[in-house]
C-alpha cells in the first residue's frame, strides 16, 4: 500500500497480520483473494495516516523467538503519542540488563506501526534506531502527537 512514508508491504493469512514493513517499492497484488485481515489492515492504516485512528484492532502473529514476542507485547502496551524508553522497556520485561536485548528485539519488530516499536526512544530523548529509518520515526512520532486531544509538547 501506499503511505506518507512510501511504500508499505502487508502480509497476513486468514486469521493475523504476519508483517508490516516499509519497502521501496509497491510489488505485485497478490491474484488470489486478499485475506480480510489484510484489508482491514489497509484500512486502519489509512485512517491512521489520515488522523482518524489511534488504536488498531486487529490480530498480529508476528513471527520471532520468546523473548521478542515478550518485547513486541510491552510495545503494545505503551498509548498512542505517548513515547518510552528501552530502559522503561527492560524494567517492565523484568531485568534492566536486557536493555540492549531489547533494543535488538525492537529492531526485529516485523509489524511496524501497529506493533508501536517507533514510539521508543533513548532514555536521553533522542531519536534512537528505527528499521524504517529515523526520518520515518521522527515523522510517526510528530504525527502522533499533532492529532487531535493530543498534548503538543516536545517531542525530544
Amino acid at each position: 500500500m501506499d503511505s506518507p512514508l512510501g511504500a508499505i508491504k502487508i502480509v497476513g493469512d486468514a486469521n493475523a497480520i504476519k508483517m508490516v514493513v516499509f519497502v521501496d517499492e509497491i510489488g505485485e497484488e497478490n491474484e488470489g483473494i486478499i485475506p480480510l485481515v489484510v484489508r482491514k489492515c489497509k484500512k486502519q492504516l489509512h485512517e491512521y495516516f489520515v488522523g482518524q485512528r489511534k488504536q488498531f484492532n486487529i490480530p498480529v502473529a508476528p513471527e520471532g523467538t520468546d523473548f521478542q514476542q515478550e518485547v513486541w507485547q510491552v510495545l503494545q502496551d505503551i498509548p498512542f503519542g505517548v513515547t518510552s524508553t528501552y530502559a522503561k522497556q527492560s524494567i517492565k520485561l523484568g531485568d534492566i540488563k536486557k536493555i540492549r536485548a531489547v533494543g535488538t528485539a525492537n529492531g526485529k519488530n516485523p509489524i511496524a506501526i501497529i506493533i508501536p516499536c517507533h514510539r521508543v526512544i533513548g532514555s536521553d530523548g533522542s531519536l534512537t534506531g528505527y528499521a524504517g529509518g529515523l526520518d520515518k520515526k521522527a515523522w510517526l512520532l510528530k504525527h502522533e502527537k499533532s492529532m487531535p486531544g493530543m498534548a503538543q509538547t516536545s517531542l525530544f
